[in-house]
């Protein structure tokens, strides 16, 4: 049993910042930040789940099956993150590209210490611990001096995994893919890294800082790290009910008010960006309708312009009511990769992105988030993230476009620096 308390708080950006600079002391933790965005699906606007009290870490051979037992002996909260590589658990598929950061392919944890935020009150849930702890941790939180130093910084020196002259010719031996009908469309990705010591905290304060985006997580396991601004939600059940808010479309913002407006009006009618979305949007269409109700897999938004701070993303949205004999697990087999990460066809899109790709994923593109002693669940799409091996001293970020049979090589270059301006700012500044 949880133990249950719930307080009013008087200033809540305050003590999210003292609790998270608290929560540091333990091994396991995961911080999840809508931001104060508006998201209409959102059951809570911050969590941070601390300190396990019993966990998995596996590879991807059979990694959905453990992880269903896990989640179903446990019958409890867990936090945790799927990475991209676990493709490889549902197809005849592989990851031998390079990894610098070593991350498990799939890692959940049970909290003994759970806070959730809504509005000014918060929600404690400890598991076996008594009361009086739950005192003597809010004393030492709201006593935490430690502050958020945004002056820190790292001048970490970034370097690229490729040159531009070979991102240009692997964009062009996909488009020779796709002008074959090998694929119609695929998602390309690219690494930056660096070998450098970095302050995690601080580095995720300055990052979330800049983007402010609906889906950030601090991420912390043992010696490894991911500091994400994600603007993107990969897949949130509530009941029966399955929804999936892909994104496929991006422009820069501009600081003069009628200039934004137009680049956001551009991106809107740009029939590049829009048949990419809709192409990812039958993706995820097909991949529900493994798991739904019959007739029940609706886009309910189509290609729908959000604004972010530094960006505008087209995003669509669909939902789903799923069959009650599936698990939450079996959801999340039957669509992961997320679509937008990944391309299609689904299979033969991950087959060439190994190819050309020079970079194992790992975490990157995967997916960070929770279950519910409930079988609910809500995950987002690992992007606009900085992952860090502390042992290894290892810094990576990598950003990718979708390339379809209408995309420019240099456009979509242009796209991943754009994606990639603010993890090299707070890395570089």
């Amino acid at each position: 049993m949880r133990d249950y308390r719930q307080i009013t708080l008087r200033s809540v950006d305050g003590f999210k910042t003292q609790l998270l600079a608290w929560a540091q002391q333990f091994d396991d933790i995961v911080w999840l930040d809508s931001n104060k965005c508006q998201q209409p699906h959102t059951s809570y606007d911050s969590i941070l789940a601390v300190d396990a009290m019993t966990g998995i870490q596996t590879d991807s051979v059979n990694g959905f099956k453990k992880l269903e037992e896990y989640q179903s002996i446990t019958n409890d909260w867990i936090f945790g993150y799927l990475s991209y590589d676990l493709k490889n658990d549902m197809e005849p598929l592989k990851s031998e590209n390079f990894d610098g950061l070593n991350f498990p392919d799939l890692c959940f944890f049970q909290p003994k210490r759970l806070f959730l935020f809504k509005e000014d009150r918060l929600t404690i849930r400890y598991l076996n611990i008594v009361s009086d702890e739950v005192d003597s941790d809010l004393e030492s939180i709201n006593a935490f001096s430690l502050q958020n130093n945004l002056s820190h910084t790292n001048d970490i020196q970034i370097e690229s995994r490729i040159s531009k002259k070979q991102y240009l010719s692997k964009v062009t031996r996909f488009l020779s893919h796709i002008h074959r009908g090998d694929i119609y469309e695929a998602n390309f990705c690219q690494e930056f890294y660096a070998q450098a010591k970095l302050n995690s905290l601080e580095t995720y304060f300055k990052l979330n800082k800049i983007a402010s985006a609906p889906f950030s997580t601090f991420l912390k396991m043992g010696d490894k790290f991911l500091l994400s601004s994600s603007p993107e939600r990969y897949l949130k059940k509530e009941g029966l009910d399955i929804i999936s808010q892909p994104i496929k479309g991006t422009t820069k913002r501009s600081e003069n008010p009628e200039e934004d407006t137009d680049l956001k009006t551009i991106l809107e009618r740009d029939p590049k960006e829009r048949s990419e979305n809709i192409m990812i949007v039958d993706l995820v269409r097909n991949d529900l309708s493994k798991i739904a109700q019959k007739g029940t897999v609706n886009v309910t938004e189509l290609c729908q312009i959000h604004s972010f701070k530094q960006v505008h993303h087209m995003i669509s949205t669909v939902q789903a009511k799923a069959l009650s004999s599936v698990t939450p697990v079996d959801i999340i087999a039957a669509t992961f990769p997320m679509g937008s990460m990944t391309g299609a066809p689904k299979i033969s899109a991950m087959k060439i992105i190994e190819t050309l790709e020079d970079t194992k994923r790992g975490l990157y593109s995967g997916a960070v988030g929770y279950f519910t002693p409930k079988g609910n669940f809500d995950f987002n799409v690992v992007i606009r993230s900085i992952l860090y091996n502390a042992t290894k001293s290892y810094v990576s970020f990598s950003v990718g476009s979708a390339i379809t049979s209408k995309s420019n090589p240099e456009k979509e270059y242009e796209e991943c620096l754009v994606k990639a301006k603010a993890m090299r700012s707070v890395l570089e500044n």
